[in-house]
Parts: structure tokens; C-alpha cells; sequence
């Protein structure tokens, strides 16, 4: 996750202005999205010039990111049956529509409260996000949040990336608790990258990029939970409890739907090395646009 090409502009407030509505809908799903559990954000921030050494540790820990998704039995997965399947990753957690025509996917948007995550001694990370392509692409148009223990303290910030550039990191203020509305966007070869922070909106960002129709092949769309992978290999999970995804929403062949209405949606179960047990679970769609997924193990 580095510093995005040169063709990435910043549109200024786009997405602000995007939000009465999203607004409205995000306070409606903060009371389910706790549940039964209380986010409890640390009592003080960390200091200035620890976060940014810790950015700086994240930029160059995700130098190499590989952001695709990692699948236990790639030629299953990708059969795209009908209806909703389930797949075993590596590295993701959540839901993913997938197309067999090049182009078919324009949009994807999704809401969430920012996950709380408890550290340990061990450095650990979790990103939460939505996106195009990296179902069976070597492109990803995303962007999202990320928690990461840093010498046992957490830290949290937004990003987007257009893998395989680098991640670029954004917002540093923002908190577990937080109210997000992300999305990605597609017309032609422009992509917009739009990310809302309801409670700080310091995090929020409006960027856009290029890809060519010849390399960003529009033929997923995803609503994830990842353990991002380094230089020598795949991150350990953050432990983040729980994340839940609503409003999950998407334009394919330009008709707007929802995760449940493609007809081709899988859920995805992250992993072992071994595939011996789960790191991270993915419950059964609600109303077709929320879903929950579930910490197990850091790997």
C-alpha cells in the first residue's frame, strides 16, 4: 500500500458533498453495527510524532503490497456459479461479485463503523475497504481504513490505492467508532476514489486516476476485510473483533444493485496457511447489502 502515479489529482470535496443521505443512512446502521458490543476508542491519541513514525513504518511495510486476492482453491472460486458461493483466501474476508466481460462493473460504495483493534506485542494489521478488480485481475481500484498495531499501540488511517501503485495514506485522526461511507466509481477510463469520515472529516479524501480499459479490467466488484501482504509475505490479522459492512451497493452493466442482486456473488473466508482453521469469517447477507465478518486468529 506508496505514492500513487502521477495521473491521480485531487478533486477536492466530492465525496463531502455526496452526503445527507449516506449520512442519514450510516446513523440508522451505527446502533446494529455495535450490536451488543461497545467500541471503546483508546483514552488518549497517540502523540503527533509517534504517528508518523508509524505511517512511515506502514508505507515501507506495504512497499510490496499484493493487494489480490489469495485463494485456497483458485480454480473452484472462479468457476462463478450461479448465485452465492463460498470461497477460501488467504488474505480476504468479505464478499466479491464477479463478471465474466471485461468493463461490466462501474461502481461499488459501502458503509461501516470503524473497528476497534487490540494489540499485542506482535505488530499486527487490518484493512477494511471497497472496491474494483482483484477477484481474478491483476489491477485494484479501492479504498478504505486500516488498523495497525505499531509497537503494541494502535493506529488507524484512511487510504486509497490503484494496485499496483502504491497505497497512499490519508487521514491519521481517524478513530475506531468512526462513521465511513467509501466508494469507487468508474466512467470510461477515469476512476473517482471517495472516501467519507462522518466523525473526523479530516480523513476524508476525493481523488481521481486513470487506468486503461486494457489493464483495469472491470470484472469485480468487493466488499473486504484483508490482512494486507509485505515484502516477504502475508501481514498477521489484526485482532479488530468485528466489521460490519452495510449499504453494499454496485453498478454493473449500468444497472444499479446491491451485493445479492449480481448474480454471481461469493463468500469469502480468510484463512490459515494450512487452511486448517479461519482467521477471519464472513456471515450470510442481509437484506442483500450487510454482512459481518468476524476475527478468529491473527494467522
Amino acid at each position: 500500500m506508496g505514492v500513487l502515479r502521477s495521473s491521480l489529482i485531487l478533486t477536492a470535496a466530492a465525496v463531502m458533498a455526496a452526503g445527507s443521505a449516506a449520512l442519514a443512512a450510516g446513523a440508522t446502521a451505527t446502533t446494529a453495527a455495535a450490536g451488543s458490543r461497545v467500541v471503546r476508542p483508546m483514552a488518549q491519541r497517540p502523540p503527533t510524532r509517534f504517528l508518523t513514525e508509524a505511517r512511515d513504518a506502514l508505507v515501507s511495510y506495504l512497499r510490496d503490497n499484493h493487494p489480490q486476492v489469495e485463494l485456497v482453491h483458485p480454480g473452484q472460486a472462479h468457476s462463478r456459479l450461479a448465485g452465492t458461493s463460498v470461497a477460501s483466501s488467504y488474505n480476504w474476508s468479505g464478499y466479491a461479485d464477479s463478471a465474466t466481460t471485461s468493463g461490466t462493473f462501474t461502481r461499488v460504495s459501502g458503509q461501516w463503523i470503524t473497528p476497534n483493534v487490540t494489540c499485542s506485542s506482535e505488530d499486527t494489521i487490518t484493512s477494511e475497504w471497497v472496491g474494483i478488480d482483484g477477484w481474478d485481475s491483476g489491477t485494484v481500484e479501492q479504498d478504505g481504513t486500516l488498523g495497525w498495531c505499531f509497537e503494541s499501540k494502535p493506529t488507524y488511517f484512511t487510504w486509497y490505492e490503484m494496485y499496483p501503485a502504491g497505497t497512499v495514506e490519508v487521514g491519521s485522526t481517524l478513530r475506531p467508532g468512526d462513521k465511513i461511507t467509501a466508494t469507487v466509481s468508474r466512467s470510461g477510463t477515469a476512476y473517482k476514489l471517495g472516501l467519507t469520515d462522518w466523525t473526523h472529516p479530516a480523513d476524508s479524501f476525493a481523488k481521481t486516476a486513470t487506468c486503461a480499459l486494457t489493464t483495469c479490467l472491470d470484472t469485480s466488484a468487493e466488499w473486504v476485510a484483508e490482512r494486507p501482504a509485505f515484502s516477504i509475505g502475508i501481514a498477521p490479522l489484526a485482532d479488530y473483533a468485528s466489521w460490519k459492512l452495510f449499504g453494499g451497493t454496485e453498478t454493473a452493466s449500468g444497472k444499479a444493485g446491491t451485493i445479492s442482486s449480481y448474480p454471481t456473488n461469493i463468500r469469502t473466508n480468510m484463512v490459515d496457511a494450512t487452511d486448517s482453521y479461519q482467521l477471519s469469517s464472513a456471515s450470510a447477507l442481509t437484506g442483500g447489502t450487510s454482512f459481518t465478518t468476524t476475527w478468529r486468529n491473527s494467522y
